[in-house]
């Protein structure tokens, strides 16, 4: 046995951390693609109909 041979517990370890890995940058991907713009987003209206009971 060589000194470069990685247990297999480990390597299921690093592919378990390689897949987990891949996942967040799909997650990141797909919520990139869903962002609106701050350009896009509909502005503010202040909405005054609450002061006309006052």
């Amino acid at each position: 046995m060589g000194d470069t041979e990685v247990p297999a517990a480990s390597r299921g370890e690093q592919v378990q951390a390689a897949e987990q890995e891949a996942a967040k940058r799909r997650l990141l991907a797909l919520a990139e693609a869903d962002r609106v713009p701050v350009d896009e987003v509909t502005r503010a209206v202040p909405d005054r109909r609450w002061r006309r009971g006052r």
